[in-house]
Order: structure tokens, then C-alpha cells, then sequence
């Protein structure tokens, strides 16, 4: 298991060619590369914070959650903060098993919470006001799939 909060930009190609390289029974492996699109009025960035123990113990637990839900090999998550123009990767999620069906729904598990969940602080800075990014009901309603009576 691979977890990486990082300023740095990544190059997906190469994390997915790592990550494939050292898997040795899987059939299936997927991947999803987040990047930051623009917002109606113009984006100039995106302001991305958190608290680094916080952040990591956070997508540690989800990432374990997701073994344990899905029959895995491996998976990895990269998730960027700082300042990121529009069009930069944001983050990316891989996830590999044997097969399809456990590792996509396993992606889609951990982007949702990635998405809705993880403490990151995102600020929007356009070109005319600047606001915090609030989760949205789509995003709650996609979460909500994964609840566990």
C-alpha cells in the first residue's frame, strides 16, 4: 500500500508503471488520475491545505477499510497540496486485484471518500472571488453507497 500526500507534481505514467511492476498475481488494475478544472467566471488556482498526521492517518484508515472490503493485491493513492493551476493532477488512485470488479469498485470507494471525506481545505481562487470548495449533494449522494448498516 502505497500512500503519498506530496506538494511535488507526479507523473501518473511512471506511478502506474512502478505500481504494476511489483504486482504479481493480479488480472486487473485501475487507475484514476483527479485534475483541476476550471469553475464558471474563470479559475486562476486552487489553494489546497491540511494537517499532514491528520491527512494520512485519515486515508490510511480508508485505504485499510477498502482491503478489507475488496480482495486487493495492492492499491495507491497520491494526493497533492499547495498551490495547483487549472489542468495540473490533483491526485491519482490505482488499485489492483484479481478482478475487475473488486479493483474498480475499489477506486471508486476511495475516490468518493478522497473526494468527500479526506481533511483537505480547498480555496478556489478565480478571477473574481475566491471560496472554500463545500462537499456537494452528489458528492454525498455518491459517498453514501458505501455505507455499511
Amino acid at each position: 500500500m502505497k500512500i503519498v500526500v506530496q506538494l511535488e507534481a507526479f507523473d501518473p505514467g511512471e506511478e502506474l508503471d512502478n505500481f504494476k511492476g511489483q504486482l504479481k498475481s493480479s488480472g486487473a488494475l485501475v487507475s484514476f488520475s483527479g485534475i483541476v478544472r476550471d469553475i464558471p467566471g474563470g479559475l486562476n488556482r486552487i489553494e489546497i491545505e491540511h494537517y499532514p498526521i491528520m491527512t494520512e492517518k485519515a486515508i490510511n484508515k480508508i485505504c485499510s477499510e477498502a482491503c478489507l472490503r475488496w480482495e486487493l493485491e495492492d492499491l495507491m493513492v497520491i494526493h497533492r497540496f499547495g498551490s495547483l493551476k487549472k489542468g495540473e493532477l490533483i491526485m491519482m488512485v490505482a488499485t489492483a486485484a484479481n478482478h475487475r470488479t473488486d479493483a474498480f469498485e475499489a477506486a471508486e470507494f476511495l475516490m468518493d471518500y478522497l473526494k468527500s471525506r479526506a481533511p483537505f481545505w480547498k480555496k478556489e481562487i478565480g478571477s473574481a472571488k475566491a471560496s472554500w470548495v463545500v462537499s456537494k449533494a452528489v458528492d454525498e449522494k455518491a459517498l453514501s453507497r458505501w455505507e455499511t448498516s
